[in-house]
């Protein structure tokens, strides 16, 4: 069997995908990053959903590089926004977007997989039911992929690692469908911006995860404040 890398961040969509990765008989290893978040409710969900999933291995990787992200993801004096706005960012993008992180997440998995000889490399981001952040949509991972093409010793041997997103087209709703069907452990994960015990329900990653739920005609397990 090959192996494969999954980005696993603890959320509703790396969960499903690295059910759906497991699906496609993939040995799966699950990659999570201790990025200096101001919450570790995320990465508390990783590691359950790992061992839930029974995942080959899971690496929890620690940079500490909250201090040096302008985002309200990783730095105290900024508010988490409740919901959406459009004048929180540059073409609409929130305060929330930590400043390149998926390229630094790709590029630790790049050579990790390169390592260990993994063909493949799952992410779960999505360009339809999101925040509108840069590193998300299609034209993104084109050029991580032309990349890693160009850039690593398998790339020029003909053999490079390729990106999957299966996520990337499917609306929250879809996704939704996807971890109902794989039986993926919806109550572990977690999407809220905020931590704390329940999730708070008004920022703009739980709005979208309870439109999906609705849209799914699914309830949703985990608690929230509002509830």
């Amino acid at each position: 069997m090959s192996e494969a890398i999954v980005l696993l961040s603890g959320g509703l969509d790396s969960a499903t995908l690295l059910a759906m990765a497991k699906e496609k008989g993939y040995d799966v290893v699950a990659l999570t990053f201790d990025y200096g978040q101001k919450h570790k409710r995320e990465l508390d969900s990783a590691r359950k959903i790992a061992k839930q999933l029974k995942v080959n291995e899971h690496i929890v990787i620690p940079l500490d590089l909250g201090k040096l992200l302008r985002s309200s993801l990783t730095q105290k004096s900024l508010a988490i926004p409740d919901g959406r706005s459009e004048e929180d960012g540059p073409a609409g993008i929130p305060s929330t977007y930590v400043p390149a992180r998926n390229i630094v997440f790709l590029s630790i998995a790049t050579s990790i997989a390169e390592s260990r000889g993994a063909e493949r490399i799952f992410i779960g981001v999505n360009a339809v039911d999101f925040s509108g952040y840069p590193d998300c949509t299609p034209y993104f991972i084109a050029a991580f992929q032309r990349a890693i093409n160009v850039g690593t010793k398998s790339g020029k041997e003909g053999r490079p690692i390729r990106l999957e997103t299966p996520l990337i087209h499917l609306s929250k709703a879809q996704i939704v469908g996807k971890a109902v069907r794989l039986e993926v452990p919806i109550e572990l994960t977690w999407s809220c911006y905020r931590g704390g015990k329940k999730a708070c329900g008004k920022c703009d990653s739980c709005h979208l995860r309870l439109k999906g739920f609705a849209q799914a005609g699914v309830k949703d397990p985990i608690e929230y404040e509002a509830d």
